[in-house]
């Protein structure tokens, strides 16, 4: 469960590391304030936003098994684990 959290406050960061990095590059002080103009943290949240939006509908998207599959919930058959799996029809 942690590790999808911390994908998508990874992919959350990425926009505000990208503008640290244009700061940096440029020579000026990352850690001042006025190098955060309130429209740049505006803008970089809202695209922050939209990245983890766009990460979650591509992830429920292409993650899981096929619309039509079928799942087998995992079981012990003869003392032997058989984990459980979605098939298609």
């Amino acid at each position: 469960m942690i590790r999808p959290l911390l994908t998508e406050v990874g992919i959350f960061l990425i926009p505000f590391v990208a503008y640290a990095l244009f700061v940096f590059a440029s020579r000026r002080d990352v850690l001042n304030r006025s190098s955060w103009p309130l429209r740049i943290v505006l803008i970089l949240s809202v695209s922050a936003f939209l990245l983890v939006i766009l990460s979650l509908v591509l992830l429920a998207h292409f993650s899981g098994e096929a619309p039509d599959s079928v799942y087998t919930p995992a079981r012990v058959e003869n003392g032997k684990f058989i984990p459980g799996s979605g098939s298609s029809r």
